[in-house]
C-alpha cells in the first residue's frame, strides 16, 4: 500500500484553509496532518510530524512565509499559496514545487500536485523522473522519456538545450539531434528540474547552456532565441543571480 503524502497547510485566513482542505480532500493520495495560522505555529509542528508537502500563504504576521522557508534547514516540498503575484520571482528562487495564486480552482490545485507526484521518488523507477523542485538540482542527475514514433525515447536532461513549441507540439534540441513530440510546453515545463528557465511563450532553454544574452535574446552557441516581453523580468533576475 502507497504512503500518503502528509500535508501541512499554513495560512492567516480560515476560508483559505477551509478551501485547501476542500481540494485535498478529493484526493485520496494526500493526509492533511494539519493546519494552523502561522509560521511560528507552523515550526513547532514541522518539529514534532513528518510533512511531504507545505502549502504556505506568504503575507503573514511575524514572518512572511518566504523568510520561514529560507529560515528551514531542510523544508519538506513547498506549493505556495497567495493573492499577490509580485513574490512570483522571489519563490522561483526558492525552487518551490508552485506557486498557487488565490482563489485557488481545484484544476490549478490538481495540476500543482501533479507537478510534485511527478518529481516525487518512486521505488519503482527512481530516475525516470524529474527530481523535485524543492531539492537543489544539477545537470548531470535525471532524464526523461518523451514519446515521439511510437517509441519511449530517453533523454538526459543535461543534454538538453532548449525547447521549442510548435503548435501542440514541442521540439526538444539536443547538442546533436532533436525530438519532437505531442505535448503543450507549459506542461512540459512542469516536468523540468529548475535549471530550465521559460524565456518566451514559445521557448524554454538549459540556463547551463546560455554561452551570451541581450536585452533582446539569448544565445546558445550560434543560436539566438528570443525573451518574451513578459518574461524579461523573471529571465534577468535569473541570469544575474550568483
Amino acid at each position: 500500500m502507497t504512503e500518503s503524502i502528509k500535508c501541512l497547510i499554513v495560512d492567516d485566513e480560515p476560508l483559505a484553509i477551509k478551501l485547501i482542505k476542500t481540494h485535498i480532500e478529493k484526493l485520496p493520495d494526500l493526509e492533511i496532518v494539519a493546519s494552523c495560522h502561522n509560521a511560528i505555529e507552523a515550526f513547532e509542528i514541522l518539529k514534532k510530524e513528518k510533512i511531504d508537502l507545505l502549502f504556505l500563504d506568504i503575507q503573514m504576521p511575524v514572518l512572511t512565509g518566504i523568510e520561514f522557508v529560507k529560515s528551514l534547514q531542510h523544508p519538506p516540498s513547498i506549493i505556495f499559496t497567495t493573492a499577490y503575484r509580485q513574490y512570483a520571482v522571489e519563490s522561483y528562487e526558492l525552487e518551490v514545487v508552485d506557486y498557487l495564486l488565490k482563489p485557488i480552482t481545484f484544476t490549478r490545485f490538481f495540476k500543482a500536485i501533479n507537478k510534485y507526484m511527478n518529481g516525487r521518488p518512486s521505488p519503482e523507477a527512481p530516475a525516470a523522473v524529474s527530481i523535485p523542485a524543492s531539492t537543489p538540482s544539477t545537470p548531470e542527475e535525471t532524464f526523461i522519456y518523451v514519446n515521439a514514433n511510437k517509441k519511449h525515447i530517453k533523454i538526459w536532461h543535461k543534454e538538453i538545450e532548449y525547447i521549442e513549441s510548435i503548435k501542440d507540439y514541442i521540439r526538444i534540441h539536443t547538442a546533436n539531434d532533436s525530438v519532437m513530440t505531442k505535448e503543450k510546453i507549459s506542461e512540459f515545463e512542469q516536468k523540468l528540474p529548475s535549471y530550465f528557465l521559460r524565456i518566451h511563450r514559445s521557448f524554454i532553454v538549459n540556463t547551463s547552456k546560455i554561452t551570451a544574452y541581450t536585452a533582446h535574446d539569448v544565445e546558445i552557441k550560434e543560436k539566438e532565441i528570443p525573451i518574451g516581453g513578459s518574461y524579461k523580468k523573471q529571465v534577468f533576475e535569473k541570469l544575474s543571480s550568483p
